[in-house]
């Protein structure tokens, strides 16, 4: 078994500008239509939302770049939401040997930051 790991920080402004010049084709691109509900529906955290998930999908590939087929989408990595809150990586694509992947959150008013931990196979 192999440990990798991941993590990304991004400034909140620079996503809010690039969701606000490029809309519907950015978000498209990048989110799924679940993760745009979500950030969508905490209005004045938005931003911050789409942030922390642009975050996580980094960090996703980080950890795993060597092991993540080369056609891939930024929608293959969902970032969702447990019922008690807490966030969990839906993969959309196979990735050999993975095991298991843990992703956390966190945003303030200017950053948003992501760690994910992932198990492999050796």
């Amino acid at each position: 078994m192999k440990i990798l790991i991941g993590t990304d920080i991004i400034e909140v402004e620079r996503i809010k500008q690039n969701i606000q010049k490029h809309e519907n084709r950015l978000l498209d691109k990048i989110f799924t239509k679940g993760e745009i509900e979500y950030c969508e529906s905490k209005k004045v955290q938005k931003y911050q939302s789409y942030a922390a998930r642009f975050a996580a999908k980094e960090a996703i590939y980080k950890a795993l770049s060597d092991y993540i087929p080369s056609k891939y989408t930024w929608k293959d990595f969902e970032i969702l939401k447990e019922e008690n809150g807490r966030p969990k990586v839906k993969i959309h694509l196979k990735i050999e040997n993975l095991e298991d992947i843990d992703v956390s959150l966190s945003h303030c008013k200017e950053y948003a930051v992501a760690y994910v931990v992932a198990k492999v196979k050796e």
